[in-house]
């Protein structure tokens, strides 16, 4: 899977963690590895320029997504071609995720990792604008984001338990020439 991102935002952001979400977040849905999916972050202005060009509505927003292909999760059964080329793209703004952020008690990593799955579940065809629909999309969205979570715990544990064992073990001479 090619996950691209291009932050054009002007803030730090963890390009890395926004990859590992959406990854995560894209093999949970079964889509097809060989997808692409391609992330740019924009500031206010910009957002708030395409918030008003393609949804017709004023200020900036905090994540929109432009799908490429017509996906259904696993690919198109009656593909010749094994899952589509390019899943689409996903506009995030930091400045705004920032706000909503704070508002909400997290941190941005957080806020973009929860628009980050937001936005590959729009691309994939899932919609809020319905109250069934809203539902649906937001527990499918808040279970990715706690188990991504969950895992990134493990992961940083694991690591931590790891390198405390490195360092007990070799003060005690294990690696000793």
């Amino acid at each position: 899977m090619s996950i691209e991102v291009s932050n054009e935002s002007g803030m730090d952001v963890s390009e890395e963690d926004l990859i590992s979400v959406a990854r995560f977040a894209i093999a949970r849905m079964n889509v097809h590895p060989a997808a692409e999916l391609s992330m740019v972050l924009v500031d206010l202005d910009t957002m708030a320029d395409l918030h008003v060009r393609w949804m017709d509505l004023p200020g900036p927003t905090d994540v929109m997504s432009f799908p490429m292909d017509e996906l259904e999760p696993g690919g198109r059964p009656d593909s010749p071609m094994p899952g589509p080329a390019m899943l689409g793209d996903i506009v995030l703004c930091p400045a705004f995720a920032a706000t909503q952020a704070k508002k909400a008690g997290h941190s941005l990593a957080h806020e973009l990792a929860l628009l980050t799955v937001h936005g590959v579940l729009h691309l994939l065809g899932f919609d809020h604008a319905e109250p069934d629909e809203e539902k649906e999309m937001f527990e499918l969205q808040n279970s990715l984001l706690a188990e991504w979570l969950e895992l990134r715990r493990q992961a940083r544990r694991e690591a931590q338990l790891a390198e405390r064992d490195r360092r007990l073990l070799g003060k005690a001479g294990f690696f000793d020439a």
